[in-house]
């Protein structure tokens, strides 16, 4: 049964989605079997992935609203070899949808059980906000992986994320635990993001990642290819970083990389 992974962090530009593509596809890479669901209205998970989100005639809006099952909406990502549950802004809408749904904040969850004997990774790219959306993905999720970028108000974001995160183990999950702290676009250089990363090292020990991403242009361009960056640029320090991120992750589930 599949490993559900929610990458969040309710502040923008910090390399949620970049992370949720190239680790998908760097774990597919390995031969494991891997969904990614995109809970983004904005759909950059999706067009990351190679999948044009204005062609698209069913999205995770109706798999949330209940008139699709995951299966009839699943695509397979070609370019970067694992499967998608795709959005659009169709997924804006599920936001007033929900507010009059019975447990609506389980319709995730419900919904992926039909196909977690079918993966062995889930990775659910959550919007930059503590949404209804981001709920959803938190309630259906074994984990939380946090990107962040090491900076001042990241630290106070992670805060308000943390506090979220304990509540809906309280009442709605309490099987959900924080996977890791990812630190991105990071630049060695930065005095104040040596220290941040420091500061990080020193409160959450273990729960850091030791894969470090680095800024790194090839990174950049890769989306606007519809490519993860092991597709690419596969020499590129971006590539190498996602694919030792993938490891790391293999080997804190005693798998081998």
């Amino acid at each position: 049964m599949a490993k559900v992974i929610a990458i969040a962090n309710q502040k923008g530009g910090v390399g949620k989605t970049t992370t949720s593509v190239n680790l998908a596809a760097s774990l597919a890479a390995t031969k494991r079997s891997v969904l990614l669901v995109d809970m983004d209205p904005q759909g950059n998970a999706t067009m990351g992935s190679g999948i044009d989100k204005a062609t698209l005639e069913l999205s995770s809006f109706d798999v949330l609203m209940g008139q699709k099952g995951v299966e009839e909406v699943l695509l397979r990502s070609e370019g970067c070899d694992f499967d998608l549950l795709p959005s659009n802004s169709d997924l804006t809408g599920a936001e007033i949808g929900l507010l009059e749904e019975l447990a609506r904040e389980v319709r995730l969850r419900k919904a992926l059980e039909s196909v977690k004997d079918n993966y062995e990774f889930i990775f659910i790219d959550c919007p930059p906000s503590l949404n209804m959306l981001t709920v959803n993905a938190l309630v259906a999720a074994d984990a939380v992986l946090i990107p962040m970028q090491c900076e001042y108000f990241a630290l106070v974001g992670l805060t308000a994320l943390l506090e979220t995160i304990e509540k809906i183990r309280k009442f709605l999950n309490p099987r959900l635990k924080v996977e890791g702290l990812l630190r991105t676009m990071f630049d060695p250089r930065n005095n104040l993001a040596n220290q941040v990363s420091a500061q990080l090292l020193q409160h959450f020990g273990d729960k850091v990642y030791r894969t470090i991403i680095p800024r790194n242009v090839r990174l950049a361009e890769a989306p606007s290819h519809g490519l993860p960056i092991l597709k690419y640029d596969k020499s590129s320090r971006g590539a190498l970083a996602y694919l030792a991120l993938a490891g790391e992750l293999l080997n804190r589930e005693g798998q081998t990389a």
